[in-house]
């Protein structure tokens, strides 16, 4: 091979022109090694007399010396069929020795595996060197490539113009050893983040609890494969008498840390919920509880109370994204503040707030992947949402399907999100036939008593519950108005309720002392009132009410 005036231009460099096979290379003046002028091993040594070893500088070598001495691998082709003009040592040891003037796609079948024949068109047409990063050809070695444009000044006789031959010089790498290893921490990552991914799923609900009055679904899609998955989570928590907990919230942090995290705080709302508080007080022990956990983790957490009695969501916020509530016409509202800091950070007292939810409307409770893009401040995606969510009809799941969509959540997106779409419908026809409410204001003093009765036996009744139901309804609510009016002060109210799928009965009074469940001993002359309840009810319980006083309900299973 000659390799007279052929030319390469790199990227970042000049021209430059190699000569023949005996001239120096111009652009290369330091010297390709140097003398080593430190003294030699002494006289006697295994090693050998003392020398002074003087290697060759680098324009004492040609440009085939040099390329053939690379440990990348070198080949020279040209022409628009690419025909071999010359591979170096390198590369025979690599794929073979490979003859000159032959056309690439016959000689060359690693080309046509590295996928590098359409590259080299394009570096022929363009003229613009390329370079492809690892790709793995059929022997199993991974190889970076640049490809170069070279151009060829060839003589075409005396006193003739010169003509030129376009060339492509390919330049590649051996890098299997870097492959191996990014493929290596791939497959670790990608481990990683499935058992995050499998931790955050079997944390969040199994299957949502689906309250007599509402209708809900919920979505959790984690980021992409290139964002570990976060903390997000979601619950409903039926809390008796009819009212619903809804719970939306986020850790900060990501993968099976902020999993672990998560499951430890859905578990302590759960927990919380039990007791019945107002929202802010359970914000309130969750937010020591976070700092107890991990300190360093921050969380976002909405906690929020349906009643349908009053058809309002009572809610609390540490840090959290504002509830959207959309009314039957599509006239969406946010949840004011209160909000607080995110969880963990103590010394900040919570508060309540409360936004309607009549029949008819939809509650969206969501977390910042669903809003927050890097390119815009978040308002501008909170009021996306409000604009998707004020066109989206349908049922629960539809809507969380839309507002995915609409707000361009796809499988690669950045972030995870948690979306709760609560609904309370607005019944109409023999759907509405299966709810109806009726109360009682107790006045006076122990004739309060038969009038509770005499009230309830009328109105189970005409809402036609078999004989059974009735007295056991009627026994219950006896024996609550009773220990409200031994243990209670006014004002007393009986409330009864009833659903498509159970009865329900509550006493509210001004006292804020809770009743407990307590054996009597057999002299006693009260005390069994609360474990009869207990005994003939499905379920029974208590909470403090925001007025000051309590209320004490029971419910009844209807037959289905």
């Amino acid at each position: 091979m000659n390799f007279t005036r052929w030319s390469a231009r790199l990227p970042g460099t000049q021209r430059k022109t190699v000569r023949d096979d005996r001239s120096p290379v111009p652009a290369a003046r330091a010297e390709f090694a140097r003398a080593d002028t430190r003294p030699g091993p002494a006289a006697g040594d295994p090693d050998g007399p003392a020398t002074r070893v003087t290697a060759a500088a680098l324009e004492d070598l040609s440009a085939r010396d040099i390329l053939s001495r690379l440990p990348a691998l070198v080949a020279l082709v040209h022409g628009p069929d690419h025909r071999i003009a010359y591979v170096n040592d390198a590369y025979s040891t690599a794929f073979g020795p490979r003859p000159s003037g032959v056309p690439a796609v016959e000689a060359m079948p690693e080309l046509t595996e590295l996928s590098l024949l359409p590259l080299m068109d394009q570096v022929l047409r363009s003229g613009t060197p390329r370079t492809v990063k690892s790709r793995k050809c059929a022997s199993g070695n991974s190889y970076t490539v640049t490809c170069t444009p070279v151009r060829h000044d060839k003589d075409k006789g005396h006193g003739e113009d010169k003509g030129h031959e376009s060339g492509v010089l390919v330049y590649a790498v051996d890098v299997t050893d870097h492959a191996e290893a990014a493929e290596r921490l791939r497959t670790s990552e990608s481990r990683h983040r499935e058992t995050a991914v499998t931790l955050q799923r079997s944390l969040l609900p199994q299957e949502l609890e689906q309250p007599d009055d509402l209708r809900i679904a919920a979505t959790y899609q984690p980021g992409g494969t290139d964002a570990a998955v976060g903390g997000d989570w979601y619950d409903v928590i039926t809390l008796g008498a009819g009212r619903t907990a809804l719970v939306i919230g986020d850790v900060m942090g990501r993968g099976v840390r902020a999993a672990a995290v998560m499951g430890q705080l859905r578990t302590a709302v759960r927990a919380y919920a039990r007791l019945d508080l107002p929202p802010h007080e359970v914000l309130q022990l969750l937010d020591g509880l976070a700092a107890e956990i991990d300190a360093s983790q921050i969380a976002t957490c909405a906690y929020a109370v349906h009643d349908p009695n009053e058809g309002l969501l009572v809610y609390a916020s540490a840090g959290h994204l504002p509830i959207l509530v959309r009314d039957e016409d599509g006239t969406v509202r946010r949840a004011a503040d209160p909000t607080g800091p995110p969880l963990g950070t103590g010394g900040w007292i919570h508060t309540s707030g409360t936004i309607a939810l009549p029949p008819g409307s939809t509650a969206v409770l969501y977390t910042d992947g669903l809003v927050e893009r890097r390119s815009e401040d978040i308002d501008e995606g909170v009021a996306a949402l409000e604009r998707a969510l004020s066109g989206a009809k349908g049922s629960p799941q539809v809507v969380c399907d839309r507002l995915i969509r609409s707000l361009n959540v796809t499988a690669e997106h950045d972030d995870d999100v948690a979306v709760l779409v609560v609904q309370h419908p607005a019944r109409t026809g023999p759907t509405a036939e299966l709810f109806h409410n009726a109360s009682l204001d107790l006045l006076g003093g122990v004739e309060a008593a038969p009038r509770a009765r005499a009230f309830a036996t009328g109105v189970l009744t005409s809402w036609r519950f078999p004989m059974e139901l009735c007295d056991l309804g009627v026994l219950a609510a006896g024996e609550l108005v009773a220990n409200s009016l031994q243990h209670g002060t006014p004002p007393m109210r009986l409330g009864l309720r009833r659903t498509d799928r159970r009865l329900i009965i509550e006493v509210t009074d001004g006292d804020d002392h809770l009743p407990r469940r307590r054996r009597a001993e057999p002299g006693d002359e009260a005390g069994r009132g609360i474990t009869i309840v207990a005994s003939i009810a499905t379920s029974w319980g208590s909470r403090r009410t925001p007025g000051g006083g309590k209320a004490v309900w029971c419910e009844f299973a209807l037959p289905q």
